[in-house]
């Protein structure tokens, strides 16, 4: 192992950069902790249990069971909740879709999603995350689902990909408060699962009827999620990326690429220079319109 003290400094800046990229955000505990007494600890506590007499157990259990008696002579015991049925993603999909076409407006869209309760998606996620930005500016960012920064900030894009997402708008002379940002999914699916089909299914009615109110100029797509659900095709991002293509809004087509996800060039910084790619194009097509 190589100590700090015999790095320069040039290369210690460069060591911190890579860890900052790789996702490590904390290096030392603020206190020293002593791993192996904690071990030995556990082992001892662990070794005194064992070692207790029998005859406490054996008296604890008549004493355990006359207070559970006595419990149940004072108050009878309540049934269990019944869980609530589910919906058939048939019918589920039915109402996403009459929910979204009633509503007239994104605010009144905003309002559908929140009430909904068709999607099992909602019922493990903290936040339903709906679009932020300006519907008016004619700019749409659609990335894939919520992490779980956006989970937890109530709002799309956010923690570490999101702070890319802003320098990647930046670079081509976009902010975030000037576009509007969303994702095809609302919410979080538990653990960062890619979401079923039947999941996504039932979300469409939702994400298309965002693009047909905000009804953009153009449209950037992040992520290999988003791309197949939009593109209906099967390859990579990779494969998917840097190619204009259009999507069905209602009555008219809106032109779209797809790019990278921001968390995708945080895992591997070394596409970055795709991406570069893809926003230039993005950026001409703007002007173009």
């Amino acid at each position: 192992m190589i100590s700090v003290n015999e790095l320069s400094p040039g290369e210690l800046a460069a060591l911190l950069h890579f860890h900052a990229e790789a996702g490590v955000e904390w290096l030392l505990e603020e206190q020293a902790v002593d791993r192996f007494a904690e071990f030995d600890a556990m082992k001892a506590a662990r070794r005194n249990a064992a070692a207790a007499p029998r005859s406490e157990s054996r008296e604890a259990l008549p004493r355990a069971a006359a207070q559970t008696a006595q419990k149940s002579t004072l108050a009878p015991e309540r049934p269990a909740p019944r869980p609530q049925p589910s919906i058939p993603d048939g019918e589920a999909v039915q109402q996403a879709r009459f929910a979204a076409e009633s509503a007239l407006s994104l605010p009144e869209l905003k309002t559908a999603i929140e009430a909904f309760n068709g999607c099992n998606l909602k019922h493990s996620a903290r936040s339903t995350i709906f679009a932020s930005g300006d519907a008016t500016s004619g700019i749409m960012v659609i990335g894939s689902a919520p992490g779980a920064d956006d989970d937890r900030e109530g709002q799309p894009f956010a923690g570490r990909p999101g702070q890319l997402l802003d320098k990647m708008l930046a670079a081509i002379g976009l902010q975030r408060d000037a576009v509007l940002l969303t994702q095809v999914i609302p919410w979080r699916p538990p653990g960062n699962r890619i979401a079923s089909t039947a999941e996504m299914d039932i979300c469409r009615p939702f994400i298309e009827r965002q693009i047909a109110l905000a009804a953009p100029k153009a449209i950037l797509v992040l992520g290999n999620f988003a791309a197949r659900v939009f593109f209906g095709e099967s390859d990579t991002i990779h494969g998917l990326r840097g190619q204009w293509r259009e999507i069905a809004a209602e009555n008219r087509t809106i032109p779209a690429i797809a790019t990278l996800h921001p968390q995708d060039l945080l895992t591997a910084p070394i596409n970055k220079r795709l991406a570069w790619n893809d926003l230039l194009a993005f950026q001409a097509k703007l002007a173009e319109l």
